[in-house]
């Protein structure tokens, strides 16, 4: 079979859904025993999101070969096998860039360079530049139809149906029908006017998401599918869901699998979904439950912890409990713990950048530390409980991490100007060094010591994690901070990167350099967030008792 495309695009406003979109299908075609890959084409001019703000944009995920992508691939891999490489993600920065690359070794052989056909031929290459042997191909557009950084986007896949045939492309647009609560009742001319704008640059949908907050009847899908020109079946409700993971089996109630796989001209089996089912019916009915703080510096957008909040509701599958999470501002820590912390059985601490909300996270970690509740460290949650245990239990006055204190006396974290990156290519790097894709990235080997709490949740001796972090673990001061009771329980084959501790005598304290929440999926909960569930509701259900005495 020849492979396939599905171009997904979205209308009339953004944060509708694209990439939660085109993981369902996804998930929905391998569950028809099909194999995809998903891409995600974001048109803003930045080369990557490493140097955004999370504000802005949200998470940046990282790949196992360390690229820095937007966040809708973390949704890709968590609702699909699929693995993401820079190949999974581009943007208009990274198009441009190799464009004029191109003309300045003169490939253009003096010709003028223009958006058509240079800027779109090279869009059409890197999107059929996708894992051979794979069935089909989810590409998705960024941004909103009518947004000028787009365009050359909608006009490279609009080329694409021509150069590769109807049978082998499909258009896939989600749009908006609100409800207007005043006039009660759903209004689909947003709708008709996104199909509208793109029919005027030459893309037809072959099937429309409505987004709703109520299911379609069918006289409104008749009219969608009459004044958008599409086939009546070819309408789906894409509605509100409180569970994301749902999404898959309303597509598939509704038809969308069927009219994909018709469409395409594909045979394939009756999709197997028990498995998303039995997941949304533990996250809908748990037996248990219980509270997470999570101390953070951007907990005013949700999304700048992604895979994070994905990551601690698997753990809570694996438990068969429901996962309070509650969002705590660093900043609001600085003078020490306050009551956030009397209603919650763990403390996780994220990574992160910048020295806003430091002290207030050291102080969340050490009430964790003497309270001997369950503590999870993440990347700079690792860094900063080293520097509190340095500091209190180690007696380092003065343990700070050069990226926050230059002239520390204690650095127990520092910048490694020179070291070997994960394709054994030597990096040189200093604090004025450009912030894109200077860091440790992408997936690394790690040591587990035998009989730790990490080897009891991984089972297995070596395992690989993703980094996304520029200080690491100073050595000099390893012999301190172990005699005061901080066990290095990963680190990396050559012995030169501290990549787990742990504390003696506490129940469960652990932290890592890495990011297991990139690794996360529903199917399969990474097993520290599954082990940090699990202590916590511990630790909840020993608090209870002690409450009854």
């Amino acid at each position: 079979m020849r492979q396939k495309f599905i171009f997904i695009t979205g209308g009339v406003v953004s944060s509708l859904g694209k990439g939660i979109a085109s993981a369902s299908i996804g998930a929905l075609l391998e569950a028809k025993g099909l194999s995809v890959t998903l891409v995600k084409l974001d048109p803003y001019i930045n080369v990557d999101p490493g140097t955004m703000n999370p504000f802005q944009h949200g998470e940046v995920f990282v790949t196992d070969d360390g690229t820095e992508t937007d966040l809708d691939l973390g949704h890709y891999e968590r609702f699909t096998h699929s693995v993401s490489s820079k190949r999974n993600n581009f943007t208009t920065g990274q198009i441009y860039d190799a464009v004029i690359a191109k003309e300045r070794r003169g490939e253009y052989l003096g010709g003028t360079v223009q958006v058509i056909p240079h800027i779109t031929d090279e869009i059409k290459r890197r999107i059929l530049d996708v894992d051979e042997g794979i069935d089909i191909a989810l590409v998705e557009i960024g941004g909103t139809v009518g947004d000028i950084e787009s365009l050359p986007f909608l006009e490279a896949i609009r080329q694409l149906r021509n150069d590769l045939g109807k049978e082998n492309t499909l258009f896939v647009h989600l749009t908006l029908v609100p409800f207007i609560k005043a006039a009660d009742e759903m209004k689909t001319k947003p709708t008709q006017h996104s199909v509208k704008e793109l029919r005027e640059i030459g893309i037809q949908p072959d099937i429309l998401l409505c987004r709703t907050e109520r299911f379609l009847s069918q006289g409104m899908k008749d009219k969608i599918a009459l004044f958008c020109n599409v086939e009546k079946d070819a309408v789906i409700t894409a509605k509100d869901l409180d569970v994301i993971y749902e999404v898959p089996l309303l597509y598939n109630e509704e038809g969308l699998d069927e009219k994909i796989t018709g469409m395409l001209n594909i045979w394939a089996k009756k999709p197997d979904l028990s498995q998303w089912q039995k997941i949304v019916d533990t996250i809908k009915n748990p037996k248990k439950q219980v509270d997470i703080a999570v101390v953070g510096k951007y907990v005013k957008l949700i999304d700048s912890y992604k895979s994070l909040n994905e990551s601690l509701v698997h753990g809570g599958i694996a438990n068969d409990c429901k996962v309070n999470i509650h969002y705590v501002d660093s900043e609001e820590l600085e003078n020490g713990p306050t009551a956030h912390f009397d209603d919650v059985d763990g403390i996780l601490v994220p990574g992160g950048f910048g020295d806003r909300g430091i002290e207030g996270k050291i102080n969340a970690i050490g009430h964790a530390r003497t309270n001997k509740m369950p503590y999870f460290g993440l990347c700079l949650g690792m860094q900063l409980a080293v520097i509190e245990i340095g500091r209190n239990l180690a007696g380092l006055k003065g343990a700070h991490s050069t990226e926050f204190d230059e002239g520390t006396a204690c650095p127990l974290i520092y910048l490694i100007e020179e070291w070997t990156d994960r394709d054994n290519k030597t990096q040189k790097r200093d604090r004025f060094s450009n912030k894109g894709g200077t860091m440790r990235l992408g997936a690394y080997p790690c040591k587990v010591k035998a009989g730790s709490l990490a080897f009891k949740a991984y089972n297995q001796d070596l395992i690989h994690e993703r980094h996304r972090h520029r200080y690491e673990f100073n050595m000099t001061y390893r012999e301190a901070l172990e005699k005061c009771g901080m066990m290095i329980t990963g680190i990396s084959p050559d012995g030169a990167f501290v990549e787990i501790i742990e504390l003696k005598g506490h129940p469960w304290f652990l932290a890592c350099q890495f990011h297991p929440e990139f690794k996360s999926k529903p199917l399969m909960p990474h097993p520290l967030f599954r082990d940090f569930i699990k202590a916590s509701l511990k630790y909840r259900q020993e608090k209870q008792k002690w409450k009854k005495r």
